[in-house]
């Protein structure tokens, strides 16, 4: 016990040094960052829906910059081929043999930028590296370093000229973070820093501090690993997927992946909190990332307006929370 007492110590110790870091770079976003290292921390994936400008595509450079994971952009486009992404195989006239050109995909920390600007068949590529962490191409397989993570974004306002995921995709994504708005005061401080010449495409002059590494972020993962989760908290998380299945504003409800997304979640945000065991409040927190983009909302709760959020709200609500 005392082992992991003092492990966890270290990942919080790490994790709080990677938030100072972020500070320098980054104004508020507290829980959409939280959220990033719940993804990190459980070997996952994330969909990143909020508005242009709300420094998505920042807060993705920077962690990536503090963890040192090699960094990788798609700009997701109408005509964009899964070649694109994945690479290919190109005839090398002197010496009449085949090589890889790697795409994109090839790295640490893969931005997905607008991912929903693509038709299914580019999307798609996607899936087997998010699952397998491994791309096929020409049916040779290559496997992606075992810290791949995609952080794909989308526009949540803009629909024109877009191509909605599809379940499965949709699936493999840990969590769907919203990212809303400064506050009044921070939107102050970010206007003040742009005034006195603040310039986010230069990280070089944060000159951040390189706090973790690939090994140390495996390493944390196993820590991860090592929380408690005791019986009664294990019996709510079954009990809310199941509940979701059979909600009145709910026509398909979570499946088996919500409800170990919801274990792995919390586990990892109470890790972050410098616990060694999850409570269901680190389960009701999660909960909103975790179920918002798996649930399919029945047509009556659609036409009245009703949002996948304020269903989860209700849900939480409708199931006993253990003492």
């Amino acid at each position: 016990m005392a082992d992991i007492a003092t492990d966890i110590a270290r990942l919080r110790e790490s994790v709080e040094a990677i938030k100072k870091e972020l500070a320098k770079v980054i104004v508020g976003q507290t829980e959409t960052i939280d959220s990033m290292l719940v993804t990190i921390l459980c070997r996952a994936h994330a969909l990143l829906e909020g508005v242009p400008g709300t420094a998505k595509t920042l807060m993705v450079r920077t962690l990536a910059r503090l963890t040192g994971a090699q960094f990788g952009r798609i700009q997701f486009t109408p005509d964009l081929m899964p070649s694109d992404i994945l690479g290919t195989n190109v005839f090398n006239l002197q010496t009449n043999t085949f090589h890889l050109a790697r795409g994109p995909i090839f790295a640490d920390f893969l931005l997905a930028d607008e991912i929903n600007r693509t038709p299914a068949k580019t999307q798609s590529a996607l899936l087997e590296a998010m699952e397998e962490r491994r791309v096929t191409i020409d049916g040779v397989g290559h496997p992606l370093h075992e810290s791949f993570t995609v952080f794909a974004t989308q526009n949540p306002i803009e629909q024109e000229g877009t191509y909605p995921l599809p379940e499965a995709q949709l699936d493999r994504f840990l969590l769907k973070i919203q990212v809303g708005y400064p506050s009044p005061e921070e939107e102050d401080r970010i206007l003040t820093a742009w005034h006195r010449g603040y310039d986010p495409s230069d990280l070089d002059r944060f000159k951040l501090k390189a706090l973790a590494s690939r090994e140390e972020l495996l390493r944390l993962r196993k820590v991860v690993g090592g929380v408690t989760v005791d019986a009664p908290v294990i019996r709510y998380i079954r009990t809310l997927v199941q509940t979701s299945r059979r909600f009145p504003q709910i026509l398909l409800g979570g499946g088996p992946r919500a409800g170990i997304g919801l274990l792995l979640s919390a586990k990892a945000l109470a890790a972050i909190s410098g616990r060694d065991f999850a409570t269901p409040d680190d389960v009701r927190r999660m909960a909103y990332p975790v179920l918002r983009h798996r649930l399919i909302l029945s047509p009556d709760a659609e036409v009245e307006g009703t949002t996948a959020d304020q269903v989860i709200q209700q849900l939480l609500a409708s199931v006993e929370v253990p003492r």
